[in-house]
């Protein structure tokens, strides 16, 4: 991996651990059969109890038989598995950050003890309910709504863009309390398998395609107060969530674009025309050196971002720049590296492409570059561009 300016040499021992377990499982299990997943448009779901026993599930919360890693550690656990694809970054980043996250930060010592130690390990796959087919960037404007029936709540309404929602067993789904009269946004676990509700798979994306991909319908759906997240409501429960998330998404992003520049110099200083490897060539030579030049600023930007995390000091404005940055880097830069590769590249047989594609996704979801940038324009001048 490209690391020019050697911060990966003050590492601690634990943090080069996690980074050296996590880029040999990539290497040894995935790496090999990701291009073909890419293509046919499927996960391999056979890892996903496999990354449970590696502890890539929410290691840097404590308790429950968790980790507690560092905040660098699991940065650097989603550098090295956003390396080998997006969708296995999202994989390990949305039953994490987005699923385990709010049940040990909101959740009742029930829904702890229920949900947490299975979803840990991978026995349980979770999913996050935000986005609806209306309303995506404005998401304080859901529709799903959650009505006081007895000795719980009943749900109506739909999700939609859920990573992993197919295949999980209980979705974190936020919807309004229309019991208040403020109707404020709740979050409810809600397992799969209840009465009235669907999870229809999204085929047919031209992006992050090694990831399953679907809704969340829910007609009628009955749920009991022991399924009602307490610690939290308001729209601070599923941004909270979010941020989680997108801070792994600006590590992640720097995977990507270190195996974009790798695979591009070895291919690069191997493949020669005019006899001589085309990384002579000054053409070539401007672009390596742009690209490592901006993919270190990258890391730069997630290294301090991880520190920040670490004392406390970290806010939702800060990991927007973060996200915002790295994902346009890795966008531009594995482009780049694509050119490099000539026609080559455009086959499934070398990353590039396949990470250019994937971060088409990445660029949109968990708030849209326009979006992160409207974030950094209210707080630096104080002035909000939308309500």
């Amino acid at each position: 991996m490209l690391d020019y300016y050697g911060i990966e040499e003050d590492l601690s021992e634990e943090e080069k651990m996690i980074r050296d377990t996590a880029r040999e499982f990539v290497e040894e299990e995935v790496r090999e059969d990701i291009g073909e997943h890419w293509i046919e448009g499927t996960f391999p779901t056979e890892l996903i109890p496999k990354m449970g026993e590696m502890g890539f599930y929410a290691p840097n919360l404590d308790g429950y038989d968790l980790p507690d890693v560092s905040e660098k550690a699991y940065g650097l656990l989603m550098q090295e598995l956003e390396a080998c694809d997006s969708g296995l970054r999202s994989m390990a980043s949305v039953q994490g950050a987005l699923v385990m996250y709010p049940i040990h930060a909101y959740g009742s010592e029930e829904q702890k003890d229920r949900f947490l130690p299975d979803l840990a390990t991978g026995q349980k796959v979770g999913c996050f309910g935000l986005t609806e087919p209306e309303h995506g960037s404005d998401a304080a404007a859901m529709e799903t709504t959650a009505e006081a029936d007895g000795d719980g709540y009943v749900l109506n309404g739909s999700k939609m863009w859920i990573t992993n929602s197919p295949i999980s067993d209980v979705a974190v789904v936020w919807a309004r309390d229309t019991s208040d009269p403020d109707t404020p946004v709740r979050g409810f676990l809600v397992e799969t398998d209840r009465d009235g509700v669907t999870t229809n798979k999204i085929d047919e994306k031209l992006s992050l395609r090694a990831s399953i991909t679907g809704e969340i319908s829910l007609q009628n759906v009955h749920v009991t107060e022991d399924n009602v997240l307490p610690g939290v409501e308001g729209m601070k429960g599923p941004l909270s969530c979010l941020t989680q998330a997108r801070y792994g998404i600006a590590w992640g992003a720097v995977g990507a674009a270190q195996d974009s520049y790798r695979t591009a110099l070895d291919y690069a200083t191997d493949r020669e025309q005019f006899e001589t490897p085309i990384a002579g060539f000054q053409m070539q030579q401007d672009k390596f050196a742009e690209m490592a030049t901006q993919i270190t600023l990258a890391q730069l930007l997630a290294h301090r971002l991880a520190d920040l995390k670490e004392r406390g000091d970290m806010r939702p404005q800060h990991v927007s720049m973060a996200k915002r940055n790295n994902v346009r880097t890795a966008r531009d830069q594995s482009r780049i590296a694509r050119e490099i590769l000539g026609g080559n590249g455009i086959t499934a047989d070398y990353s590039p492409m396949r990470h250019m594609a994937n971060l088409e996704t990445v660029y949109t979801y968990e708030g849209t570059h326009d979006i992160h940038t409207l974030i950094l324009g209210e707080d630096l001048t104080g002035i909000p561009a939308y309500s």
